[in-house]
């Protein structure tokens, strides 16, 4: 059985996995899952997955986030970030394992919704908030990449005629290449260096702080929130979209899939690499950063520690150092979230007919991934707002797809008595990060037209 499989999809060499039709309309629609989505992994390379699409650098934002909240409400609302999405993480690898268990494996979270919920939820819903989520991230990671890049090109040539786009595409460059990698699998090594890079990054910007804090060039330190009554409500709304962002995936399903059968019970034990990893980075950032900075604290915590002139407030390692791990963790982290914008441009693109490395598929992959890549490099090189795009995609995409959809889900499938705590607190989370969403949506669209108007990006 398993020759015959092999001989009738050369593209699979074996990596399919999903139960279905295998009729020639099927092949050809899920030539991507056959390349991008191949099912060989362990438990502990789905964790080296979690931790870079989780514990990411957007995690720089946090300290940020705390200036809008304050130290009891940031601490509150940073835990039960960890909290929900752990649960929900495991909850919608539970529900994902149970309809395999009844005979359905699905590699994509739009197959899912449309499984449990019907077609006009996951090719309607789904599929253009992950969309979304996966376009925002590409955007996001390539701006940061590049801010990162020109922070350091501060330091040592502050008078530089360089701006943010020519970094921004320097930055594309490097993605451009570890994008023709064919599969999510194939990044395992990638996203286990990744880890590494997460936490060592993690620990020097809290040691840059700790050092800054109890130097005698400390800035003055207020943690008090800033700003009229309408502005504190606004930017604690945008505060939770950054944090749902921080905490985001939105991709557990193509994670998932990535695993060889059996999968049953595989994801928790991805799932506690990657909260291991995320504890031991979130509240060394967001404690650390905050003291040292207070309100002060900007959305990139790389330019606090910088005096306007570009004057280094710390020794220049300190910053370049750990600019450099973010730099490189950030192409890891990218290409995860190009993975199923991969997954469709290969089941537009590729023959199925031709093993994955046939010159006809490879420069097929060349040309559609790099484009791809070219148009959130523009994307990025006109809207260098990172921490309002970060909130916007929190609010928009990831809240509903990690805070709201794996409850729900959870109900349609197993049903829970409408007595149970099951049921109520799940629907209680649904309803309270539903609502947590629009009021996201408001807020970061608001502080985002604040920042276009202020500043023209070619100018920064």
């Amino acid at each position: 059985m398993e020759a015959a499989e092999s001989d009738e999809l050369p593209l699979d060499r074996g990596a399919l996995s999903y139960r279905g039709p295998r009729d020639e309309e099927s092949r050809k629609r899920d030539a991507g899952a056959l390349v991008v989505l191949e099912s060989k992994g362990g438990w502990v390379h789905a964790g080296y997955h979690l931790s870079t699409s989780i514990a990411a650098p957007p995690l720089i934002t946090l300290p940020y986030a705390f200036t809008l909240l304050g130290w009891g409400c940031g601490t509150v609302m940073l835990i039960l970030g960890a909290v929900v999405t752990f649960y929900a993480y495991n909850l919608l690898a539970v529900v994902i394992e149970e309809i395999d268990a009844r005979g359905r494996r699905h590699l994509r979270f739009r197959d899912v919704g449309e499984d449990i919920i019907g077609p006009w939820f996951g090719r309607g819903v789904v599929y253009p908030l992950q969309a979304i989520v996966c376009l925002g991230a590409n955007i996001g990671y390539t701006l940061l990449g590049g801010t990162s890049m020109k922070i350091i090109y501060r330091l040592y040539s502050p008078d530089g005629n360089l701006k943010l786009y020519h970094f921004i595409i320097f930055f594309a460059i490097a993605m451009i290449l570890v994008a023709q990698l064919p599969s999510f699998h194939s990044l395992r090594y990638v996203n286990f260096l990744s880890l590494i890079l997460t936490l060592a990054y993690s620990f020097l910007i809290a040691g840059a702080s700790i050092y800054l804090g109890y130097s005698n060039k400390a800035p003055p330190r207020d943690y008090s929130l800033k700003g009229s009554q309408a502005d504190k409500i606004f930017g604690a709304f945008l505060s939770l979209s950054i944090i749902a962002t921080i905490y985001g995936n939105g991709i557990i399903p193509e994670i998932q899939g990535t695993l060889a059968p059996p999968v049953v019970g595989k994801m928790f034990k991805g799932l506690t690499v990657a909260y291991a990893v995320v504890f031991s980075t979130y509240f060394t950032v967001a404690f650390s950063g905050y003291w040292a900075f207070g309100n002060l604290a900007t959305p990139n915590i790389f330019s606090s520690f910088l005096e306007k002139d570009g004057t280094s407030l710390v020794p220049n390692w300190l910053i370049v150092v750990p600019n450099i791990l973010v730099i490189l963790q950030l192409i890891a982290a990218a290409a995860v979230y190009c993975q199923p914008i991969f997954d469709l441009l290969e089941a537009k693109t590729a023959d199925a007919e031709q093993h994955r490395f046939a010159p006809r598929n490879l420069i097929a992959r060349l040309i559609s991934r790099t484009s791809f890549l070219i148009l959130t490099t523009l994307v990025a090189a006109v809207l260098p707002f990172f921490g309002d795009l970060v909130a916007a995609i929190g609010a928009v995409a990831f809240t509903p797809l990690d805070f709201i959809f794996p409850m729900l889900f959870y109900i349609l499938v197993f049903k829970p008595p409408k007595r149970s705590i099951k049921f109520w607190g799940n629907l209680i989370i649904v309803v309270a990060y539903s609502l947590v969403a629009v009021a996201g949506i408001v807020s970061s669209i608001r502080q985002l037209v604040v920042d276009s108007t202020s500043q023209a990006p070619w100018d920064i």
